[in-house]
């Protein structure tokens, strides 16, 4: 039976509107599409960590656009920040001109740098994506050093252009690009739970630093001299996986002694996320550049390449982008870097996600679908795995893609978003804003919790997960 629109209750309406919405979408946007395909939401309203569709229905985002939310959605220092650049006049796009909102947001910036860092830094503004900067860092270290190729490491991503996606691990984006990863050296990045090396553990990353130290050392490794390496001390879409800080002091000694640069990809776990305000801080390390992007434009694109100014040796144009000048950007990237400084919320990002990965890690025994916790700060993954299967020789268990994807289902239906990540996407990924409270910690537990008891609970035993 056909209801008359006259006769839909204004719930039925939207949610109508709702559902044409999504199918216009699907037939008429490209099938690259990725967050749309998981989540058949249409925001109408967002406030701090709330997301409400048009529908009506709320949503806890844990996704924060894949960490560009430091300050969650429309957060007040931020829509302060747009509405005062609007009503002042100021240009919104200068190409690369200076501008007093561009000198702010570098003061801005420079101010949180590492120390040693800041003192002898240039910064580069890119194309409003991190992928642009991290193509800007490669161009900048093959031109500082004549040379052409780059060390990178099994897990990574750095973006989908295309050094960018040279230098990341998955496999499946690179497979129809014939060539793309020609001049990339891999090299295994310290992973406890399934050790490149078999051995899980602190030794897996003692294994990394010798394999890699020895393989640049050998005249017959197959490695000409490269021109950087490019690692993050966190690594995000490879499935929250944190680098041990003494692996990364080893990769930072073995780079400085052969003179190869050392870029590190800050994109996602910049501005607080990892419990310090750029995650090398954790082990003390100063790279020679570092490549940031999603959160430091306060939720509005901006992309910068921070550099000591040793390799400062560009020509004129050697790296634009007609979009490098975005005012507003800058603005509410002010706005967000120095409110996160000024609240303390890295600080917060650590307690409160230590106290996260705690109530996760104890749910093992009572979830065994549960594989592995990890992460740093509000960066934390859930690996979940087949818990029938036999484990291998470091006691991880085959991932479980299929029970993932059930559970990231599942807990949209509860009113919670969270996205995959990791090998075979089986890694739920949690990235909330720092300014999570502490009542949406617990609603965010409770309600993942009850996702994978529930998903896990209808798995036949023995059927492969």
């Amino acid at each position: 039976m056909t209801v008359h629109p006259a006769e839909q209750t204004d719930a039925e309406r939207a949610a109508a509107q709702a559902d044409a919405i999504l199918e216009r979408q699907r037939t008429r946007e490209s099938s690259a599409r990725t967050y749309a395909r998981s989540f058949p939401v249409v925001p109408a309203r967002a406030q701090g960590m709330t997301v409400e569709g048009t529908d009506g229905r709320r949503y806890l985002d844990c996704l924060s656009g894949a960490g560009t939310l430091a300050l969650g959605h429309n957060h007040p220092v931020v829509l302060e920040a747009i509405q005062r650049t609007i009503s002042s006049g100021a240009p919104l796009h200068v190409l690369d001109l200076a501008t007093p909102e561009k000198d702010e947001f570098t003061d801005a910036l420079f101010a949180t740098l590492p120390s040693g860092f800041a003192d002898k830094a240039r910064v580069h503004f890119c194309g409003p994506a991190g992928t642009d900067a991290v193509e800007a860092a490669f161009k900048l270290m093959q031109t500082a050093t004549g040379r052409r190729g780059l060390l990178a490491f099994t897990g990574a991503y750095h973006g989908m252009t295309a050094g960018a996606l040279a230098a990341s691990g998955g496999v499946t984006t690179k497979q129809p690009v014939p060539g793309i990863a020609a001049d990339v050296t891999r090299l295994p990045y310290p992973y406890p739970y399934r050790c490149p090396f078999g051995v899980g553990g602190e030794g897996g990353a003692g294994l990394s630093a010798v394999y890699t130290e020895r393989l640049l050392d050998d005249p017959n490794g197959g490695v000409v001299p490269p021109a950087a390496m490019i690692l993050e001390a966190v690594q995000g879409e490879g499935g929250a996986v944190p680098a041990p800080d003494a692996w990364l002091r080893d990769m930072r000694r073995i780079t400085a002694e052969r003179d190869i640069p050392l870029i590190v990809d800050e994109v996602q776990t910049g501005v607080g996320r990892t419990g310090a305000f750029w995650a090398v801080e954790h082990s003390g390390i100063v790279p020679d550049a570092m490549v940031m992007s999603k959160a430091i434009g306060g939720s509005l694109p901006l992309a910068v390449l921070v550099y000591h100014e040793d390799y400062d040796g560009w020509l004129p144009g050697a790296h634009t982008g007609t979009f490098r000048g975005n005012t507003l950007a800058m603005a509410t990237g002010t706005a967000t870097l120095r409110y996160v400084a000024k609240e303390g919320l890295a600080e917060r990002a650590a307690t409160v996600g230590a106290r996260m990965m705690a109530r996760l890690e104890g749910l093992r025994a009572e979830l065994p679908a549960i594989g592995d916790v990890r992460g740093r700060g509000l960066m934390i993954g859930v690996e979940l795995v087949d818990p029938g299967a036999e484990p291998d020789s470091c006691g991880a268990r085959p991932a479980a893609p299929r029970v993932a994807a059930q559970v990231r289902a599942a807990c949209l239906e509860r009113g919670l978003i969270v996205e995959l990540g990791g090998r075979y996407d089986s890694t739920v990924r949690l990235l909330p804003p720092l300014i999570i409270t502490d009542e949406q910690v617990e609603a965010v537990l409770d309600r993942l919790t009850d996702a994978i008891a529930t998903v896990t609970a209808s798995q036949v035993p023995g059927v492969r997960a």
